[in-house]
Protein backbone atom coordinates (compact mmCIF):
# COMPACT_ATOMS: atom_id res chain seq x y z
CA UNK A 1 0.00 0.00 0.00
CA UNK A 2 1.14 3.55 -0.65
CA UNK A 3 2.79 5.17 2.39
CA UNK A 4 1.15 8.50 1.60
CA UNK A 5 -2.26 6.86 1.79
CA UNK A 6 -1.46 5.58 5.28
CA UNK A 7 0.39 8.61 6.66
CA UNK A 8 -1.73 11.46 7.96
CA UNK A 9 -1.68 14.73 6.06
CA UNK A 10 0.98 17.09 7.34
CA UNK A 11 -0.11 20.48 8.54
CA UNK A 12 1.15 23.76 7.17
CA UNK A 13 3.30 24.18 10.30
CA UNK A 14 4.84 20.74 9.85
CA UNK A 15 5.63 21.45 6.20
CA UNK A 16 7.13 24.81 7.12
CA UNK A 17 9.26 23.11 9.77
CA UNK A 18 10.55 20.60 7.24
CA UNK A 19 11.36 23.40 4.78
CA UNK A 20 13.20 25.40 7.44
CA UNK A 21 15.15 22.33 8.56
CA UNK A 22 16.21 21.67 4.98
CA UNK A 23 17.22 25.31 4.59
CA UNK A 24 19.36 25.12 7.74
CA UNK A 25 21.01 21.92 6.52
CA UNK A 26 21.81 23.60 3.20
CA UNK A 27 23.26 26.64 5.00
CA UNK A 28 25.47 24.44 7.19
CA UNK A 29 26.70 22.50 4.17
CA UNK A 30 27.47 25.73 2.32
CA UNK A 31 29.36 27.04 5.35
CA UNK A 32 31.45 23.88 5.49
CA UNK A 33 32.37 24.36 1.83
CA UNK A 34 33.25 28.00 2.50
CA UNK A 35 35.44 27.03 5.44
CA UNK A 36 37.22 24.31 3.49
CA UNK A 37 38.13 26.64 0.62
CA UNK A 38 40.82 29.06 1.66
CA UNK A 39 39.99 32.04 -0.52
CA UNK A 40 41.18 35.64 -0.07
CA UNK A 41 37.66 36.82 0.83
CA UNK A 42 37.27 33.96 3.31
CA UNK A 43 36.67 36.10 6.39
CA UNK A 44 33.66 37.93 4.91
CA UNK A 45 32.28 34.71 3.46
CA UNK A 46 32.54 32.92 6.78
CA UNK A 47 30.85 35.80 8.62
CA UNK A 48 28.07 35.83 6.04
CA UNK A 49 27.65 32.07 6.38
CA UNK A 50 27.41 32.44 10.16
CA UNK A 51 24.72 35.11 9.76
CA UNK A 52 22.72 32.92 7.37
CA UNK A 53 22.95 29.93 9.71
CA UNK A 54 21.84 32.07 12.63
CA UNK A 55 18.78 33.28 10.72
CA UNK A 56 17.92 29.80 9.46
CA UNK A 57 18.24 28.33 12.97
CA UNK A 58 15.99 31.05 14.38
CA UNK A 59 13.42 30.43 11.63
CA UNK A 60 13.53 26.69 12.31
CA UNK A 61 13.02 27.25 16.05
CA UNK A 62 10.02 29.48 15.30
CA UNK A 63 8.56 26.85 12.97
CA UNK A 64 9.00 24.12 15.59
CA UNK A 65 7.24 26.32 18.16
CA UNK A 66 4.42 26.74 15.65
CA UNK A 67 4.01 22.96 15.43
CA UNK A 68 3.96 22.73 19.22
CA UNK A 69 1.28 25.42 19.48
CA UNK A 70 -0.76 23.79 16.74
CA UNK A 71 -0.65 20.44 18.52
CA UNK A 72 -1.57 21.99 21.88
CA UNK A 73 -4.55 23.69 20.26
CA UNK A 74 -5.77 20.45 18.72
CA UNK A 75 -5.74 18.51 22.00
Amino acid sequence: MNKQAIAPQRSRSELETENEANRLIAQVQAALVTISTHSPEEEDSIESAADRIERAARDLADAIRGVAQERKASQ
